[in-house]
């Protein structure tokens, strides 16, 4: 699939503006930005941009997107936009728009973070913009698959098979480590939409690539073996293997590193709810027990959704003592925007 504007606007998972308050439309612009007007652009500024990206990913996975998120926009709005207006070979031009692409998915995929479907959407779209009329098919891929992981986990999951669909076919020609970050994604939704058949195939395909991909020394990205393993524990549950989800989850986390507090709240918080499913209460409350200790130091909202859950599971079973001491601490630490 060419990342060309049809594709761009067909990718929208809701109907939402194509653009961002104060963005210019960038896609078949390119002529009309207004020499002069702003500084000369050179490399330096586009590995600035970068070097900015890699740091704020790095503060979002450490204490979550509710702080990165406005220091990423407001970079956006204050340093990209008129980098993306100056004067600049073509070259330079493109590996700006490459590279503010990689800054706006990220900015939407911490959006996605706090609740803001709607805002992640609009900026997940002006990154499949940006990365169309740069070329950059990576990043293209990267952000029709997070719509797909959005889609999936708000449980719209034929959109969501559309869109890791889509993300799949853009990239024809994937090294072993993005066909597995691709076909992941794929089974998860497969099995979301009952695909069976296609989610096993799917997940064998992943795994097959990854087991290629960690014979080699470059990474790509943040995929590697706990989310694989993440995915298989989401084909599992979502094809009625509650207990075969608990064990991959918890192979997940112990392959997971340490530093991504977001993500292990988040994960961890859905071990604990598939181990108190299955009826194993006290692997369920040292499951939480770990989520409390990390939970004070991120601020996310996705995370402050699990607390809340974790609470209203462990209701029912306040005259167990484990669940009321662990109840009782949650309660203190949780913010006064969740319920009691």
């Amino acid at each position: 699939m060419d990342p060309s504007r049809r594709s761009v606007i067909g990718a929208s998972l809701f109907s939402v503006a194509l653009a961002v308050p104060n963005w210019p439309d960038v896609v078949g612009r390119m002529e009309a930005v207004q020499t002069g007007q702003a500084q000369r652009l050179g490399m330096p500024e586009v590995d600035m941009v970068i070097a900015m990206t890699e740091r704020v990913s790095e503060l979002d996975d450490q204490f979550g997107g509710r702080h990165a998120r406005p220091m990423a926009a407001a970079f956006l709005v204050n340093t990209v936009v008129p980098y993306l207006k100056a004067d600049a070979p073509e070259p330079v031009r493109k590996a700006m728009m490459s590279a503010a692409s990689d800054l706006c998915y990220l900015t939407g995929y911490m959006a996605v973070d706090e609740g803001l479907h709607s805002l992640a959407q609009q900026y997940y779209l002006k990154a499949l913009q940006l990365a169309g009329a740069s070329e950059d098919h990576l990043t293209y891929c990267t952000t029709l698959r997070g719509m797909s992981v959005q889609a999936v986990d708000l449980g719209h999951g034929r959109d969501a098979m559309r869109l890791a669909d889509a993300a799949a076919a853009a990239s024809p020609n994937a090294g072993p480590r993005m066909r597995a970050f691709l076909a992941g994604q794929q089974a998860h939704a497969a099995a979301q939409t009952g695909q069976c058949s296609n989610a096993l195939t799917y997940l064998k395909e992943a795994e097959t690539a990854m087991e290629k991909a960690e014979s080699r020394a470059k990474t790509f990205g943040s995929y590697n073996p706990s989310s694989l393993t993440y995915h298989i524990a989401q084909v599992h549950y979502e094809l009625g293997d509650v207990r075969g989800s608990v064990a991959a989850m918890e192979q997940s986390d112990k392959l997971r590193h340490p530093s991504h507090r977001r993500t292990r709240v988040r994960y961890l918080s859905m071990l604990a709810e598939r181990q108190l499913e299955i009826g194993h209460l006290d692997a369920a409350c040292d499951t939480w027990g770990r989520v409390v200790d990390i939970y004070p130091l991120v601020q996310s909202g996705q995370c402050d959704q699990s607390v809340a859950t974790m609470r209203a599971r462990l209701r029912p079973h306040l005259k167990t003592p484990v669940a009321r001491a662990l109840y009782e601490r949650a309660r203190l630490l949780a913010p006064a925007s969740l319920p009691a």
